[in-house]
């Protein structure tokens, strides 16, 4: 990546930068997981898109560097373009939303080999290089986990929220507690939970069925004295809008998960700090 963080500059001066870029958005947030697998991009992007629905103007990090998603599951597959020549990049945007992610920036399929300190320095050249402008939100996509990006971010976004996204089954749960213990630890203001993949109705017979079972998120939050911010269903068109790059609230806005996604939204804006 281009940089106006030129080689050689001190972690101090890329962070007068840093702070220079965030003194233009409002609220920023990190969405995170103690584990893969749990939808935790799904969430990230509709809850982007539902933020943007509520006439707030949103931008979204894909700060998963070595799995980075967001670009497929919107639609933003464009690399950034540079402004001027200081290399300071402009957010790709779709629907409105203005997203930036590694993924467009390298060969199809090409992995990221990176150790730690490339990766989390990958985050810090997304806030201090990226023209994104006034902005109610910003939320940043982590990696799971509890590892160095996540900590990158927490230290130099300076998050007012945390959302931690968990299915309902014990095993994602045991990591969940870890994942907000991490955000308290780092004295987050609003740290949350989201269940998702709770519940399925079957499109056949419409039966509710509780695959991961139900309920795990909310009883933790409460155990662990943290919001919780709702249930999400698994819908079949959740998952074949993440493949096409059509997010189920821009798609199919009524639908359960549509509505859940809407409601998450609406939770974020009335628990931000004033």
């Amino acid at each position: 990546m281009n940089s106006k963080s030129a080689p050689g500059m001190s972690m101090e001066e890329q962070d007068q930068f840093i702070q220079e870029v965030l003194k233009r958005i409002r609220y920023r947030m990190v969405v995170f997981s103690g584990k893969g697998g749990v939808g935790k991009t799904t969430v990230a992007v509709n809850l982007a898109y539902a933020l943007l629905k509520a006439d707030m103007r949103t931008g979204l990090l894909d700060a998963d560097i070595t799995g980075p998603n967001v670009p497929k599951m919107t639609g933003a597959e464009s690399p950034p373009e540079l402004m001027g020549h200081g290399g300071t990049m402009i957010p790709g945007e779709k629907n409105g939303l203005k997203i930036i992610s590694m993924a467009p920036m390298l060969p199809e399929n090409s992995p990221v080999i990176w150790r730690g300190p490339l990766r989390s320095g990958a985050i810090r050249q997304f806030l201090a290089d990226v023209a994104w402008g006034e902005l109610d939100f910003l939320l940043a996509d982590l990696p799971p986990g509890t590892g160095d990006e996540v900590l990158t971010a927490a230290q130099s976004m300076k998050p007012h929220v945390a959302l931690v996204v968990t299915t309902p089954q014990e095993v994602s749960l045991v990591d969940c507690r870890r994942a907000v213990n991490m955000a308290k630890k780092l004295e987050i203001p609003v740290i949350a939970v989201v269940e998702n993949m709770s519940g399925f109705s079957c499109p056949h017979c419409h039966q509710d069925i509780d695959v991961f079972g139900t309920g795990g998120g909310e009883k933790m939050a409460r155990e662990m004295d943290v919001q919780f911010w709702g249930r999400i269903p698994m819908e079949l068109d959740v998952r074949r809008g993440s493949d096409s790059g059509q997010p189920i609230v821009l798609s199919a806005p009524e639908s359960g998960s549509g509505t859940a996604f809407t409601a998450l939204a609406g939770h974020v804006i009335t628990h931000c700090p004033a």
